[in-house]
């Protein structure tokens, strides 16, 4: 709707009516987000890292998400006037990108014990290539089982 009135030079005017009905499709977004990909972030690397690094893992996956949440604030709007509405497409490029990065090289931790989890990155199809398979003990990890 933005794109719609505005088009891609950034002028035109809104009206009331228009001005709600974009807050409400904002708030509609970021309702969506909060309810599904928002709490991932956070969720999700707590639950891959093996247990002997995942006090490191979540440190580094708060300050990565701390650097980029203060790099999107500094340049947001910048990037408004310079992309207009094309920014909203540029953040819907970032959602597939990551919607395929998940799909594809994200293990499922449905039902893996986070004692495990260290097993199923040796076992994934991409990333046991490069998980070191000798784990430098002598224990079967197929006994527990």
């Amino acid at each position: 709707m933005i794109g719609w009135k505005f088009g891609f030079n950034g002028e035109g005017n809104l009206s009331g009516v228009d001005a709600d009905i974009i807050l409400a499709l904002i708030c509609l977004y970021v309702a969506g987000f909060a309810w599904s990909w928002g709490p991932l972030g956070w969720l999700v690397p707590s639950e891959i890292c093996p247990l002997e690094i995942r006090s490191a893992g979540q440190s580094l996956n708060v300050s990565v998400n701390m650097f980029f949440t203060f790099f999107i604030g500094q340049f947001f709007l910048t990037m408004l006037c310079h992309m207009k509405f094309g920014l909203f497409y540029f953040f819907a490029g970032m959602v597939l990108i990551m919607t395929i990065f998940i799909y594809f090289l994200l293990p499922e931790t449905k039902g893996v014990p986070i004692e495990e989890m260290g097993k199923v990155w040796k076992e994934h199809r991409y990333w046991g290539k490069y998980s070191n398979n000798d784990d430098g003990d002598d224990v079967d990890d197929d006994a527990y089982f």
